[in-house]
């Protein structure tokens, strides 16, 4: 079976095409024969070592859609000819996605309904699961809520902003191009401000009646994290979930106190999915959101698997928009 993995930590060209054998499904195991793999920025992050694989070498990528082709012993939950999308995350469920196919915990994986395609499944649930509990749980959009949206042309940019568009609320992304800005009006933001503005925070007070917003959601991480303080209310929230620039640096807690008392928080995926049930609680969500045509999948950028140092060279440029997958 082809893989891709790495054997040391660095740029692109870390990134190895090899064969090894895939074994047999143990105890509560599937095997999983991909049709499609997403791409996340998550996966850079493992390729450089900024989030540790468990060993080297490693097979890298988070999640794939495909079809059950053989269940280990006590596996209930899915069978053999199903098809399943997953999204690993946190120590229990490692990467492994950027292969023909792999073992996976079967209770970890999500029914895909006949409605969704597979390219578009291999894209959903990472982003779509982040998005989920983002406005869902981490801070509850409501209708009439102003939010802003880092990286809203990218994948969880817009899934965030057209699912926080179809709750009602009013979405102010920001992103880093001309074109990118079209894409994000296109899905669901009601205004958009590029990143090299220098002004941000004076542009979403000129929207918020000089206020500010009750919520930011920050992927980014160093390169906008101040930014990202001096655009919320008094009271506000600022979602960190991704370092895309870069670990935001050490800050002084009581600066918080004199920006409006403001709470940071710091929002892992694998915290928010940890027991079957809750995944396919919000998985189903997930779904029903897609189903009613609320959120579209745009999946823009497609590579063959063994093209998938290419794809982490378009990720790191900034030349993505939406989705990337890989195809086996």
């Amino acid at each position: 079976m082809k893989v891709v993995r790495i054997h040391s930590y660095g740029g692109p060209e870390q990134l190895r095409y090899e064969d090894v054998d895939p074994g047999a499904p143990g105890v509560g195991e599937a095997f999983v024969r991909h049709t499609a793999i997403g791409v996340n920025f998550a996966d850079l992050h493992n390729r450089e070592g900024r989030y540790p694989l468990p060993h080297l070498p490693h097979v890298l990528g988070g999640e794939a859609a495909g079809v059950v082709e053989a269940v280990g012993p006590g596996v209930t939950q899915v069978k053999v000819g199903d098809r399943v999308a997953y999204a690993a995350g946190g120590p229990k469920f490692a990467p492994g996605s950027y292969a023909e196919g792999r073992m996976f915990p079967a209770e970890r994986l999500i029914r895909v309904p006949d409605e969704i395609d597979d390219v578009s499944a291999a894209a959903l649930f990472t982003k779509g699961l982040t998005a989920q509990y983002l406005i869902r749980s981490v801070y509850r959009v409501q209708a009439g809520d102003t939010i802003l949206v880092h990286a809203a042309a990218g994948g969880v940019g817009q899934f965030l902003a057209q699912w926080a568009n179809h709750l009602g609320a009013r979405v102010i992304g920001v992103v880093s191009s001309r074109e990118k800005a079209e894409i994000a009006a296109a899905n669901g933001c009601r205004h958009v401000i590029l990143a090299g503005d220098p002004d941000i925070p004076g542009r979403v007070r000129s929207l918020t009646g000089g206020e500010g917003v009750p919520v930011v959601y920050d992927s980014v991480g160093k390169d906008t994290f101040e930014t990202s303080l001096d655009c919320l209310r008094p009271h506000g929230l600022m979602v960190s979930f991704g370092s895309a620039s870069g670990r935001v640096p050490p800050f002084d807690i009581f600066a918080l106190n004199a920006k409006g008392s403001l709470s940071v928080t710091s929002a892992a995926f694998a915290w928010f999915v940890r027991s079957r049930e809750e995944l396919l609680s919000r998985a189903a969500d997930v779904v029903d959101v897609v189903l009613k045509g609320a959120v579209a999948i745009n999946v823009n950028q497609r590579f063959a698997l063994k093209d998938a140092a290419d794809a982490h060279r378009a990720l790191e440029s900034r030349r993505t928009v939406g989705s990337t997958v890989l195809l086996p």
